[in-house]
């Protein structure tokens, strides 16, 4: 017995269409503005298509940026055998990559998304914050291991205030120039995990 679908397979083309035009409505116009009207009209599909595919606009703007951002890889930070350096060094190139008004853009467009669903929540943690996560926590253990940290250092607080001051900043479009602010940051919680 063969297992028969029903109505018209998924077109990968449509798919491409609509994530596509999204990212860029994201960017144009921004979250607030974005409608899946808008979105089907740029992609030249109807509606019902979008609706088929995706149950909101938060759905499709979170997949989009996935989408967008899915060849982007976080590298930890180097290991020149200074931590602040090192640190100091990561957090402006990163923050340099936020400042782009179009990784910026997507960025607070998936966190609205974000706020819509848990399931997007979990999506945006998944594939954006826990890969950055996980390269700043790598050249922390390195520090750890040889005995410049302090043993009680919360590795996790230190990422968070780190990431989470980056993610105010393109929330609040203070993403022109991160370098005063985050080479002040990295002084500080660097000077609070240090070995004494």
């Amino acid at each position: 017995m063969t297992d028969a679908r029903r109505g018209r397979p998924r077109s990968d083309q449509a798919d491409r269409a609509i994530l596509g035009a999204a990212a860029d409505l994201l960017t144009s116009v921004g979250y607030e503005r974005l409608s899946v009207e808008g979105i089907a009209a740029r992609a030249g599909v109807a509606k019902q298509t979008i609706y088929r595919r995706w149950p909101s606009k938060a759905a499709v703007v979170a997949q989009a940026v996935l989408a967008a951002q899915s060849g982007v890889a976080i590298a930890p930070p180097a290991d020149t055998g200074d931590l602040r350096a090192d640190l100091q060094e990561w957090a402006l190139q990163y923050g340099l990559w936020l400042a782009d008004p179009v990784v910026s853009a997507m960025i607070r467009g998936l966190v609205a998304a974000a706020v819509d669903s848990q399931t997007n929540a979990t999506r945006l943690y998944d594939h954006l914050a826990d890969p950055i996560r996980t390269a700043i926590l790598s050249r922390l253990t390195q520090e750890a291991e040889r005995g410049t940290l302090r043993k009680d250092a919360d590795l996790d607080a230190l990422i968070d205030a780190i990431l989470g001051t980056m993610l105010y900043r393109v929330l609040s479009s203070l993403t022109d120039d991160p370098r005063p602010d985050l080479g002040g940051l990295v002084d500080i919680l660097v000077d609070g995990v240090r070995a004494q």
